[in-house]
């Protein structure tokens, strides 16, 4: 069961050939973030608590099911982005992205019997391109709303790719999942066929 509405995720996984049924979890993502940060947690700690409250979160109803939950953090000089609320806020994040490199932590954690029993934070590395401000006030002119639910601001898999001068990590990673490694282990616990 995926513990996500992200329908990118649900998505790759139907493509992998994994059975889920989708169940978001109801959690308040911003005050989970914010405690974390007010205790100086790392990125990579806040994706992995935000995945596990979700996996916990639907887990406490289906405790028999096998319940995975995903989060993704944008991480850059130590601070975490948030998806932007607005067009001006999204062109600020823009811009401060622009000619410099970025993180995209995808984390995952699978709860079985209502207690976690994996976990994997994939991490890539994104460098943004100097782009110019016509360049990114046109492309939130064909962008926007869309990319108000993606973190930073771009969907990479769509025309957000030509704001990128070189990209480090694995797809799936970026897009919002480490599906190779979860494949991997539900290949190994005897969930997929071997």
């Amino acid at each position: 069961m995926l513990a996500s509405g992200s329908t990118i995720r649900s998505e790759m996984l139907r493509r992998a050939g994994v059975p889920h049924s989708v169940r978001p979890a109801r959690v308040d993502e911003d005050s989970v973030r914010a405690a974390l940060r007010a205790e100086s947690a790392p990125p990579r700690d806040v994706a992995d608590a935000l995945a596990e409250t979700k996996a916990r979160k639907v887990a406490a109803a289906a405790p028999h099911d096998l319940v995975l939950g995903c989060d993704q953090v944008l991480a850059i000089d130590g601070d975490i982005l948030a998806k932007p609320e607005s067009r001006a806020e999204a062109a600020d994040q823009l811009r401060r992205l622009r000619n410099t490199h970025h993180q995209l932590l995808s984390a995952a954690v699978l709860y079985e019997d209502a207690a976690p029993v994996w976990r994997h934070v994939g991490v890539a590395r994104l460098y943004m391109r100097d782009f110019s401000d016509a360049f990114l006030e046109a492309y939130l002119d064909r962008n926007w709303p869309e990319v108000q639910s993606s973190v930073g601001a771009y969907r990479i898999e769509e025309e957000g790719v030509r704001l990128f001068s070189r990209v480090e990590g694995d797809h799936f990673t970026i897009m919002g999942l480490p599906l190779m490694e979860l494949l991997n282990h539900l290949t190994l616990r005897g969930v997929l066929p071997s």
